[in-house]
């Protein structure tokens, strides 16, 4: 059982390994003590932590993706670091067969996200690999723009959004070059992800805001910023204001950029002379530039230092990122 009064969750059911989807790699586990012959009054073996390892596919729009089971019919969710919590599209409702909230339920009903109320719903059974979620609260969302992109490239619509509110207490290890995620089959037993080997990396602490928003000190061109980590976004965009204040120069393209409730925003890109994100320097990278009122609440692009854009996938995926979220560590290689 997952517990812990930060999230929303309800239950987490423990399914066998014969029961996990055909893309799920094997159930890694740590050594067990041996129980055979135990005495009358001999204290009960050690339990040790057991792992679900599940490889995920990148789409064309840079995007992070996993098979998942929504009561019962097979799904692919986005892997979203940025998302505080797992979302499934409006128009996928029907399909999954989603419930409303019971009349008993201490849930909201509708969650605010980006400034616009969304309905909650139940999934009775959402399952990742041998990982069964029992009743698991979700927000229903427009993925109108997402998947109107996937049908222009002629790939996989996404169903949803995996988001903080399982990644988190599952404590969840996401190896963005490898797209491999790793999760805690019973987060309250020690034990570290295996497969997952951080040596010649370098550590980078990662902030937690009250919204389950991961943040990373970073300096660009000098001057010190946070950065929000967000697989979710294809790329590493920067708040056009603090660029403007920069005086960094930006040159125009056709493409644009959207998030939930929000309407599509123009993206320009910029030439960024050095960009650090902890100790890792990256010297002469183009980035996206865009308005991110709205997106970045809480006067947090004000703030001291600001956060001055997200930390999109292209970095995380050439720095071969890994993201603990047990340890709310980054870990970046140069």
């Amino acid at each position: 059982m997952v517990k812990g009064s930060l999230f929303w969750r309800k239950g987490l059911a423990i399914a066998s390994a014969a029961a996990a989807l055909l893309l799920a790699l094997p159930i890694f586990a740590s050594p067990r003590s041996g129980s055979a012959g135990l005495h009358p009054g001999s204290p009960a073996p050690r339990r040790n932590a057991e792992f679900q390892a599940l490889p995920l596919m990148r789409s064309r729009q840079n995007h992070l993706l996993v098979r998942a089971s929504i009561n019962g019919k097979p799904a692919w969710l986005g892997v979203d670091s940025g998302a505080p919590v797992t979302a499934i599209a409006a128009h996928r409702r029907e399909y999954f067969r989603l419930t409303g909230l019971p009349s008993a339920s201490k849930l909201p009903a509708r969650l605010q996200i980006n400034g616009a109320f969304n309905n909650v719903s139940i999934v009775r059974s959402l399952r990742l690999g041998g990982l069964n979620l029992i009743d698991e609260p979700v927000v229903i969302v427009n993925l109108g723009g997402s998947n109107r992109a996937a049908r222009m490239v002629e790939e996989q619509q996404i169903d949803g959004i995996l988001g903080a509110d399982i990644l988190f207490p599952t404590k969840a290890v996401l190896d963005c070059k490898r797209r491999l995620l790793v999760l805690n089959m019973d987060p309250e037993l020690p034990g570290r992800a295996p497969g997952i080997d951080t040596r010649g990396f370098k550590a980078v602490p990662m902030q937690v805001s009250e919204g389950f928003n991961l943040y990373v000190p970073a300096t660009i061109n000098g001057r010190a910023a946070r950065l929000m980590v967000d697989t979710g976004a294809f790329a590493t965009l920067l708040h056009r204001p603090f660029v403007r204040k920069m005086r960094i120069p930006t040159r125009q393209t056709p493409y644009s950029s959207a998030a939930v409730n929000l309407k599509q925003r123009g993206v320009d890109v910029a030439r960024i002379s050095k960009l650090s994100v902890g100790s890792i320097d990256i010297v002469g990278r183009e980035v996206g530039v865009m308005d991110m009122e709205g997106l970045i609440h809480d006067g947090l692009l004000e703030g001291s230092p600001p956060v001055a854009g997200l930390l999109g996938a292209e970095i995380l995926d050439r720095h071969h990122g890994i993201i603990d979220f047990g340890t709310r560590t980054l870990y970046l290689h140069r």
